[in-house]
């Protein structure tokens, strides 16, 4: 008999043991006190560490509410790379004869992004977000925000500092002419830009 429990949040995986290296997409199965890892896949997020039971766990009786015998296989698999939020997502290398993702795809993944909009210019869709800050100073230091933000992926927005106070950032994958998975992983990225110190204070009324 085997139990299967689906971990539904992401994890951030360590490396446990130099000579525990999983494979990818892998799946846990433990049996008695023994640890093994079986399945395959491209879609690694990375190596699955694991640890004892502290001695409050064992005096709870934790393992007695395990359902199943001595022999029951468990196991846990391990959440692969599109079940992260797209912020916590890399961007990867893209071929120039990949077709740029339909409108329909586009529209579903906006509602991952919080500000963005699409744009459906000639040469292909994009997204845009603007801001309204408090000075054309906090224009350049929001500038400088993304930059450092998107300097690491290599996929760069087209920023725009607008007088007086706006900021406009564009987002699309010239190579293919259109929207790629990058450019809503870059949005993703650049909407936990903290913000709050540079956009005009909220007026308070007695």
């Amino acid at each position: 008999m085997a139990i299967t429990a689906h971990l539904s949040f992401p994890l951030l995986l360590h490396s446990y043991h130099h000579h525990h290296h999983l494979k990818p997409n892998s799946t846990l199965s433990f049996r008695s006190s023994r640890v093994r890892a079986v399945g395959g896949g491209s879609d690694m997020l990375g190596d699955f560490g694991a640890r004892d039971p502290f001695p409050a766990e064992i005096a709870s009786g934790f393992a007695d509410k395990v359902l199943g015998g001595g022999n029951t296989e468990h196991k846990i698999l391990i959440p692969n790379l599109s079940a992260l939020s797209l912020s916590q997502q890399p961007c990867t290398p893209l071929s120039p004869f990949q077709s740029p993702m339909s409108t329909l795809d586009a529209h579903k993944l906006l509602k991952k992004v919080v500000g963005w909009r699409l744009l459906e210019e000639e040469g292909g869709l994009k997204l845009q977000c603007l801001w309204k800050l408090r000075d054309f100073k906090c224009g350049v230091e929001l500038i400088n925000r993304i930059y450092k933000v998107v300097e690491a992926e290599g996929h760069y927005p087209s920023l725009h500092l607008e007088a007086p106070n706006q900021v406009r950032a564009e987002l699309w994958t010239a190579a293919i002419g259109g929207l790629s998975m990058n450019d809503f992983i870059v949005a993703a990225k650049i909407d936990e830009i903290k913000t709050s110190d540079l956009v005009p204070k909220k007026r308070i009324w007695a």
